[in-house]
């Protein structure tokens, strides 16, 4: 139950709740905290505020307050490697990663969480590679006091299956890179795809172990594959040979190497003819063409998520058509545009 009491009468009073201050373009905050004791100097500055009455909470049994709601809630919803700090502001609790790595947020449960009646969460997009410390989400209770039983019941959906964002490492894994096609092998022209390849593995932590040249030859090509699995290799990376012309054997090569589960064809533009596949649990990726002369690919929606230990197969790459077409900005803003980001 809240009590309404006029602003001369709260001299000496606890504040219930925060009192936000906005100064357009200039500060948006708390001017006075929660427990904070009403004094005569505060009176002035509360009538600027818009404050002329002050609330008394007198809680029922079945009643909440937003603060005690929102680390209910929070606590609910981080996942492994996301931490928080029980020091609401403005009823507000942010959640923070506790180390690098890429965020995985439960889209469905948080959809399922915010259908609950005066709760919210809001997270960074689903696959968002993230630092430690940053905020990858935060969570309130809309009303100052509400029933307990819709934040019980969001605690619950939150909580199942381990909270609805998470941070995962990425696998500090051993890479061999095949650079494929007659031209390269040849020495008829120069390879631009091994420096931009070995740069996003190790931009991620990677190690690239070795960097090998195969013609347009499928039994060359499975050669090479194997070498550098029986190097130890974990991840291996082709360049070329993805598109659709006859004498684009690099797939076949591939299926030869004893893959399986290959997928060809992704939903995202540059990179349609980018393929996954396994052999064991060793991931081989096709990387065409378009990753010369596009800053940003497909590849750089994929690479993080199968260093965090997803399997991607035909659905993952099928979901990366909602948010998968580049803009082709003049300068690559990538990650801080919509590239990527509906999947």
């Amino acid at each position: 139950m809240i009590k309404t009491i006029k602003l001369r009468d709260a001299v000496g009073m606890k504040l219930a709740h925060d009192i936000t201050e906005i100064r357009p373009g200039e500060f948006k905050g708390a001017a006075f905290h929660k427990g904070h004791t009403v004094c005569n100097e505060d009176l002035c500055r509360l009538q600027k505020l818009g404050k002329n009455h002050l609330y008394i909470i007198d809680l029922e049994d079945d009643e909440i307050h937003e603060n005690k709601a929102a680390a209910i809630m929070a606590e609910a919803l981080a996942g492994k490697g996301v931490v928080w700090k029980n020091e609401p502001r403005e009823g507000k609790i942010g959640l923070k990663a506790d180390r690098d790595g890429l965020l995985i947020v439960n889209v469905s449960a948080l959809a399922a969480f915010n259908m609950i009646e005066e709760v919210m969460c809001a997270t960074l997009h689903n696959h968002t590679l993230v630092k430690a410390g940053e905020l990858v989400a935060a969570t309130r209770a809309i009303p100052l006091v509400m029933k307990r039983v819709p934040i019980e019941r969001a605690a619950a959906i939150a909580a199942q299956g381990g909270g609805v964002v998470s941070v995962h490492l990425l696998r500090q894994g051993k890479a061999g890179l095949i650079i494929t096609g007659n031209e390269v092998y040849q020495g008829l022209i120069e390879d631009r795809f091994a420096p931009i390849l070995t740069r996003k593995l190790t931009d991620l932590g990677c190690e690239v172990d070795r960097i090998s040249f195969a013609p347009d030859d499928t039994e060359i090509i499975r050669q090479a594959i194997c070498a550098h699995i029986e190097r130890g290799c974990d991840l291996i990376l082709l360049s070329g040979g993805m598109s659709v012309d006859p004498d684009d054997v690099t797939r076949k090569g591939i299926r030869l190497s004893g893959a399986h589960e290959i997928h060809y064809g992704a939903a995202a533009l540059p990179g349609a003819m980018f393929l996954v596949a396994y052999v064991g649990k060793v991931p081989l990726i096709g990387v065409p063409a378009c990753g010369l002369h596009h800053r940003t690919t497909v590849l750089d929606l994929v690479l993080p998520r199968i260093l965090a230990g997803e399997k991607i197969g035909k659905k993952e790459l099928a979901f990366l058509g909602h948010g998968g077409l580049c803009r082709n900005c003049p300068e690559c803003m990538y990650p801080n545009c919509s590239f990527g980001k509906g999947s």
